[in-house]
């Protein structure tokens, strides 16, 4: 009877989960493929469908270009963050222990995680103007400070699962570090390696706030801002709005159903030590 009922609530729960999960997606997809005249209600599924929305959305909210400094500001995250993050956790960890430091490092990581971005934001906008770092160029180098902390302190619980051993060997073969990390350290790191890479992804191509704050010329915003265009002062064209909200999610959706199991395991990666 207890297996029957375990059966029973988990059944409930997944089916809860999945409505919860799926109810937001179908609105907005059913919302983006209608016409005007057909909102009265909302969770109805269109009587005529318009495809068209897609395109007028391209147009309006010059998709190609957003696109594509949406797309450089994620690139550039990306490159340098993978291997930066990666190499500051490594002599972190392998040197915390000796060095005060590398400690002291460590727990100032820790404490720049908890600090709200709402406290540093007049800061942030005054030093990033009187640096010219209110481009592309310059909230790309933001993101990848701003994600410095979160991502090495993910590269850490997983270098310290790394058997020290490894890096011993390599080095009475004659390795130096920086020839160990790259030959004998950072191919074991591949799972936290594909999560803080999507992570970041998701975090820089979603990110609302710091454009929003920074990006004042028109021709470099992303993706994100350009959504305002549907709002006038008096209206609001949701089916246009829905449609682009559609296009702009499409990349995430995609990388996130492909990519999940590496998000699972990198983040259980060096959480239990052996």
């Amino acid at each position: 009877m207890t297996n029957k009922r375990n059966w029973l609530v988990s059944a409930l729960l997944m089916l809860g989960v999945i409505i919860f999960i799926l109810t937001p997606l179908y609105m907005v997809f059913v919302i983006a493929i209608k016409d005007p005249s057909d909102m009265v209600n909302v969770l109805s599924f269109p009587k005529q469908i318009r495809l068209e929305n897609f395109v007028d959305a391209w147009v309006k909210t010059d998709f190609p270009r957003k696109f594509a400094n949406t797309a450089i500001i994620t690139i550039i995250n990306l490159i340098f963050t993978l291997p930066l993050t990666s190499f500051t956790a490594y002599a972190i960890v392998r040197n915390r222990d000796k060095s005060k430091f590398f400690k002291y490092v460590y727990y100032y990581f820790l404490s720049a995680m908890f600090i709200p971005f709402s406290v540093i934001m007049l800061p942030l906008v005054i030093q990033a103007s009187r640096f010219n770092l209110d481009n592309i160029w310059g909230i790309s180098f933001l993101y990848i400070i701003f994600g410095l902390p979160m991502n090495c302190f993910l590269y850490s619980g997983a270098i310290k699962s790394l058997p020290i051993s490894l890096e011993e060997a390599a080095m009475i073969d004659g390795a130096g570090v920086l020839q160990t990390f790259c030959i004998v350290v950072y191919p074991l790191l591949k799972p936290i390696t594909a999560t803080v890479a999507i992570l970041s992804f998701m975090w820089t191509w979603n990110d609302f706030t710091m454009p929003l704050i920074l990006l004042t010329d028109e021709s470099q915003q992303t993706l994100q801002l350009a959504q305002y265009v549907f709002k006038s002062q008096f209206s609001v064209d949701y089916n246009l709005a829905f449609a682009s909200y559609t296009m702009v999610l499409a990349p995430v959706l995609i990388v996130y159903v492909f990519a999940q199991k590496f998000i699972m395991s990198g983040v259980v990666s060096g959480s239990v030590k052996e």
